[in-house]
């Protein structure tokens, strides 16, 4: 059954664990992202957890740092590298579940997780960037989220070469911009979305934006990112 009411996410504890259990239903995901809240299963034993941590992390246009050695590689990627949108969104959310990654066991992107958030492309609400080798013919890397109205969120992204990882997230926050959307939500700072700028914010701050981006009721994937 649909999630038809979350708590108040002043009611997340300090890690912002929100809530516990429901379903991953397209309208119960969509009902989390217009307030705020994201799913994340930590454990078996809580295989299905929901977020809203304060303070948030987010990476602006404005604050988009690219160092030399990024700036090199961008600028040679172009006989290597080929970035798309939406071409292969299945292919990069399994390929963030199966990235092994630094100090992590096990993968919080599950099935369910998968099956979950490809019904979400299907329905228009999630999205994909990926980077393909053009001398392989290889996905390398890539970046899934959720789109809604003007608000993207960022929920996973992996590499397996240096640095494209970086170039989908670049991409992507390139293309949003050219679309009067300078953010994109991260939930949280990771070593390379913080080498790219990004920067944590208050959750108050960060509703304020969300209610901004959500107005942008004329914008969606398909005209931003195409299908």
């Amino acid at each position: 059954m649909a999630i038809i009411a979350f708590p108040n996410i002043e009611d997340a504890d300090e890690h912002g664990l929100l809530a516990v259990g429901g379903d991953l239903e397209v309208s119960s995901l969509l009902l989390a992202y217009s307030k705020g809240i994201f799913p994340w299963p930590i454990s078996q034993e809580m295989p299905l957890c929901w977020f809203s941590p304060d303070p948030r992390g987010i990476l602006a246009f404005k604050d988009l740092t690219i160092n030399r050695t990024l700036q090199k590689f961008l600028k040679n990627r172009s006989a290597k590298y080929q970035v798309t949108f939406n071409g292969d969104f299945p292919n990069v959310i399994r390929n963030c579940a199966e990235i092994k990654r630094n100090h992590q066991h096990s993968t919080w992107i599950t099935e369910d997780i998968i099956e979950a958030y490809i019904d979400l492309f299907h329905c228009g609400y999630a999205y994909s960037v990926e980077v393909t080798n053009t001398e392989s013919n290889e996905l390398v890397g890539g970046v899934y989220g959720v789109a809604l109205h003007g608000f993207f969120s960022g929920e996973s992204m992996f590499s397996k070469e240096d640095n494209v990882s970086k170039l989908a997230l670049i991409a992507l926050l390139t293309k949003l911009n050219e679309y009067n959307i300078p953010w994109l939500d991260t939930q949280m700072i990771t070593p390379v979305v913080q080498s790219l700028g990004g920067k944590l914010i208050t959750r108050n701050k960060f509703m304020s934006k969300l209610a901004l981006s959500l107005e942008k009721k004329q914008l969606n994937r398909k005209l931003i990112l195409g299908s």
